[in-house]
């Protein structure tokens, strides 16, 4: 046994060492090139093909300083207030989330923005300890190596916005038939309104409780300042 634990170990460690230099590679790369695709993505596209539907990925980058002023400050009123100034975790929305979890059997999150971009761009969707262990690790990563400019222009760019639309200038043409440039501060709410579940709620017909969420947002957006 101890023979076999000194012939294990080094490869154990050698494992955990090429872990970590390959993940800070991998994010130090993705600082200056976009992602090609994500796990949900291709995901999401099997399980059209499952459920007889066509293969879909309507996906369209689009640099930061192009998509919408009116869509960035729209993420941040709807999906992380303190974007700006966390280091990648809020934890006022984490404690909020705690109590409410304490109340029911169903997980609520407290994810920022940066946390939700770790997610999509590294890793896989998922609940387990491990997954969210990851997420943490890899939001660390990009809160130390991105700019915060950086992690909204991804985070806009591989969202999951609709039944097989992801980012924010798929789901502009998907839904109001324009370019993400061009978003109303109405379009833009009602794109980041939808978010929480893309694939059941629609922009373009939103529900009483959309429309609410989304003049919500509309009237906070100008509190916002955003990445120059």
């Amino acid at each position: 046994m101890t023979k076999l634990k000194t012939k294990v170990l080094p490869w154990v460690l050698r494992g955990i060492i090429a872990f970590f230099v390959l993940s800070i590679l991998w994010v130090i790369a993705l600082r200056f090139t976009n992602p090609p695709i994500t796990y949900l993505m291709l995901q999401r596209g099997f399980e059209r093909k499952a459920d007889g539907k066509g293969w879909k990925l309507e996906r369209e980058w689009l640099d930061y300083d192009d998509i919408s002023d009116n869509l960035k400050r729209a993420a941040l009123a709807g999906e992380d207030a303190h974007f700006m100034t966390h280091n990648g975790f809020d934890t006022e929305a984490i404690k909020e989330a705690f109590e409410k979890n304490k109340e029911g059997k169903r997980l609520r999150g407290g994810s920022t923005i940066s946390q939700q971009t770790a997610k999509n761009v590294f890793l896989w969707p998922g609940r387990s300890w491990f997954r969210k262990g990851l997420e943490t690790y890899f939001t660390v990563l990009i809160e130390v190596f991105w700019s915060k400019k950086r992690i909204l222009e991804v985070y806009l760019n591989v969202i999951e916005t609709g039944q097989g639309v992801y980012g924010a200038e798929a789901a502009a043409k998907y839904y109001f038939h324009k370019s993400a440039k061009s978003l109303t501060k109405k379009e833009a709410a009602l794109i980041i309104a939808i978010l929480p579940s893309p694939q059941k709620w629609d922009a373009r017909r939103p529900s009483n409780y959309i429309n609410r969420r989304a003049n919500s947002i509309v009237r906070y957006l100008n509190y916002y300042s955003i990445p120059e």
